[in-house]
C-alpha cells in the first residue's frame, strides 16, 4: 500500500490584527491623558523705583482695605456691591473721563477686588488708570 503523506501544515498567528488593536489601545490612551500639568506659580509684586509723580488736584483715587471695603478719595462707601462703587465714582467724576483713575489696594486683599474696581473703570469710561506701588526697601 502506498499512502499518500500529508504535508504538514504550519500553523501561524497572524500578527496584524494583534499590532492594530495595540496600536488602537496606545491612540485611546494617548487621546484620553490630559497633558497639562497643573503647576502653583508663586507671584512675586514689583516695587516700584523712581520719582514720585506729581499728584493733580483732581483724580478719582480707589482704595480697597486688606477686608475688601472701598473708599472713593477717602470717602468709605456704605458697601462693597458693584452698583454702590459705580455710583461713587460717577459722583466724584461728574463725567469727566479723562481724570487719572488711581486704584490703591492693600497687600493681603483677594485680586477678585482689584479686578471689580477696574471693571467698575472701564465701564464708565476711564482709560487712565494707574496702580500705586511702594518703595522697595533700601538694605
Amino acid at each position: 500500500m502506498h499512502f499518500r503523506r500529508q504535508s504538514k501544515q504550519h500553523d501561524e498567528i497572524n500578527l496584524t490584527p494583534l499590532i492594530d488593536v495595540v496600536f488602537l489601545l496606545l491612540i485611546f490612551f494617548m487621546v484620553s491623558t490630559t497633558f497639562t500639568k497643573e503647576t502653583h506659580l508663586k507671584v512675586d509684586l514689583p516695587e516700584a523705583e523712581g520719582q514720585q509723580a506729581p499728584q493733580q488736584v483732581e483724580q478719582i483715587e480707589i482704595m480697597i482695605s486688606a477686608n475688601g471695603d472701598y473708599a472713593v478719595n477717602g470717602e468709605n462707601l456704605v458697601n462693597s456691591q458693584m452698583q454702590t462703587l459705580l455710583t461713587a465714582i460717577e459722583q466724584k467724576g461728574q463725567g469727566n473721563k479723562d481724570l487719572p483713575f488711581i486704584i490703591t489696594a492693600d497687600a493681603n486683599v483677594p485680586y477678585e477686588k482689584v479686578v471689580q474696581v477696574m471693571d467698575a473703570a472701564g465701564r464708565l469710561g476711564y482709560t487712565k488708570l494707574s496702580m500705586t506701588t511702594k518703595r522697595p526697601v533700601e538694605k
